[in-house]
């Protein structure tokens, strides 16, 4: 599953991540943050609204150190193909990383 956080009051989107990333991977250091998109759409299957902010960062150092051990259990990098993922994280992986047509 992609990161994810609830915004607080009068908290930016870009300020909630650099929050959330701090206190769920302390050791990983982003570089410039830039919103790629806002989606917001009902889930097909369930009816809940979906509403996510995307950024992508210039780049990312550090280590996957884990900050709230009750929040995540583990992480680690992987290839954007071949992981479970909720429907809103296969959205953002599809629009990010759209599958290249099979040469024949």
């Amino acid at each position: 599953m992609f990161p994810g956080g609830r915004r607080r009051a009068r908290e930016s989107g870009k300020n909630c991540l650099k929050r959330e990333i701090k206190e769920e991977l302390p050791k990983l250091k982003l570089g410039r943050l830039s919103l790629w998109k806002e989606v917001t759409a009902r889930n097909k299957r369930s009816g809940r609204k979906m509403s996510d902010a995307i950024f992508i960062a210039k780049n990312a150092k550090g280590r996957l150190a884990i900050g709230d051990k009750k929040e995540i259990d583990r992480a680690a990098w992987q290839k954007p193909r071949g992981i479970r993922l909720t429907p809103t994280s296969r959205y953002i992986r599809d629009r990010l990383f759209p599958r290249k047509p099979r040469r024949r």
